[in-house]
C-alpha cells in the first residue's frame, strides 16, 4: 500500500503498473521498529523479571502503565489500555506473559485500526484540493515534496502552491522539491497574501488539468488566534474556485513533541475541520506512543507516517506493523 487510494477507475492503469512495493515495506517497518525501541521493546522488554511464579500481577500492570504514559501515550489512553488488561487479569484470562502481550497487542490495535484510512483521491473532485497545515518545524513542506513524489509515481498530474510567504526561503524550498519531482509550483513574491497564490494555484491547476494540487502553508503558531483566521481565510479561498475544497485538510505533526502534538491537533481540528493527520520524525526521540494518543482521542485518520527525509522514508500508516514495531525488539 502506497497510502493512496482512488474512488474511481481512471488512475486504475497507473496504479496498476506501479511496481509491488512490498521489499520497501517491509524495510520501512523493521527500520522504523530500530529507531522506536533502539534495540530493545520499550514497552515490553523485560517485564518477564517482573512476573513473580510467571504470574501476572498488580506490579506487572503498574510499570506497563508506567512506560505506557513516559513514551506520550497520555493518562486517558493509557487507562483505556490498562482499564481492559485488569479486568482481563481479575478474570484470570492472562495466565502468562504471552498472553499478556496478546491482549496488549489487541488493545493497541482497537485503537489504532479505526484511523488506519489512506488519503482517499476522488477523480470527479479534479483538481483534488489538500490544504497542508502545522506549526513551524513540523515537515510540511518536506512532506508535500514526498506526496508529490508518491502522487507522480501513481501517473497524477499534480501542481505544488508555495502558500508560505512569510517563512525565509520557503518558496525555494518548495520550488526545489517541484524541481526534483518535475512538479510546477505556484508562487509569489515573500510577504504576498498567500490566500492569492492559493487562489491562482486553485485556478492554474484547473486550467491545466491537474488531477491534484496541494498547498503549502506557513507554520501556524496554534495559540496565535489571528494566524488561526488567516489559513481559514485560505480555507474560504479555495471554496470560491470548488465550493467542495479543499478536500483534503492535512495536518502535519511532529511525533516528537510529545502531549504537546495531541494539543496541536486538537486545536487545528476545532479551527479548520482536519481530515488527516502524517506523523512525522519518529525518527527522533519519539517512542510512538504520541500515536495512540491522538487515535484514541481525536480518532482523525492517520495518512501517513515519516521516519526521516528520504522519499522511502514516507509511509502510509498501517496500524498491525506499527504496534508490531512497538511491541517487538
Amino acid at each position: 500500500m502506497f497510502g493512496i487510494k482512488f474512488k474511481k477507475d481512471t488512475a486504475q492503469q497507473a496504479q496498476d503498473s506501479a511496481p509491488e512495493p512490498s521489499e520497501k515495506k517491509a524495510g520501512f517497518f523493521a527500520r522504523l521498529r530500530a529507531k522506536l525501541n533502539k534495540g530493545n521493546s520499550w514497552l515490553t522488554y523485560d517485564l518477564a523479571n517482573l512476573l513473580p511464579g510467571g504470574k501476572i500481577d498488580e506490579a506487572v500492570l503498574d510499570e506497563l502503565e508506567t512506560r505506557l504514559i513516559t513514551a506520550d501515550v497520555g493518562i486517558e489512553t493509557t487507562e483505556r489500555i490498562l482499564s481492559g488488561l485488569r479486568k482481563r487479569v481479575a478474570r484470570k484470562e492472562l495466565g502468562d506473559l504471552n498472553a499478556l502481550l496478546n491482549a496488549l497487542r489487541g488493545s493497541l490495535l482497537e485503537i489504532l485500526q479505526p484511523v488506519e484510512q489512506p488519503l482517499e483521491i476522488d477523480p470527479a473532485k479534479s483538481p483534488f484540493a489538500v490544504l497542508v497545515v502545522g506549526v513551524n518545524g513540523a515537515g510540511k513542506t518536506t512532506t508535500i515534496g514526498k506526496l508529490a513524489h508518491l502522487m507522480k509515481h501513481h501517473g497524477m498530474k499534480v501542481l505544488l502552491a508555495a502558500g508560505d510567504t512569510f517563512r525565509a526561503a520557503a518558496v525555494e524550498q518548495l520550488q526545489i522539491w517541484g524541481e526534483r519531482n518535475q512538479v510546477p509550483v505556484i508562487a509569489q513574491a515573500t510577504g504576498a497574501d498567500p490566500a492569492a497564490v492559493v487562489f491562482d494555484a486553485m485556478q492554474a491547476a484547473k486550467a491545466r488539468g491537474c488531477d491534484v494540487m496541494i498547498a503549502d502553508t506557513a507554520g501556524r503558531l496554534h495559540t496565535q488566534s489571528n494566524l488561526m483566521d488567516e489559513l481559514k481565510k485560505i480555507k474560504r479561498v479555495m471554496g470560491r474556485v470548488d465550493e467542495a475544497a479543499p478536500h483534503e485538510v492535512l495536518l502535519v505533526l511532529d511525533a516528537t513533541q510529545g502531549q504537546n502534538a495531541l494539543q496541536q491537533a486538537r486545536l487545528f481540528h476545532e479551527a479548520l475541520g482536519v481530515t488527516g493527520l502524517v506523523l512525522t520524525k519518529l525518527d527522533g526521540t519519539a517512542k510512538g506512543g504520541i500515536v495512540l494518543a491522538i487515535a484514541s482521542e481525536l480518532k482523525i485518520p492517520i495518512r501517513f507516517i515519516g521516519i526521516g527525509e528520504g522519499a522511502e522514508d514516507f509511509q502510509a500508516f498501517q496500524a498491525e506493523p506499527f504496534v508490531d514495531a512497538v511491541l517487538k525488539a
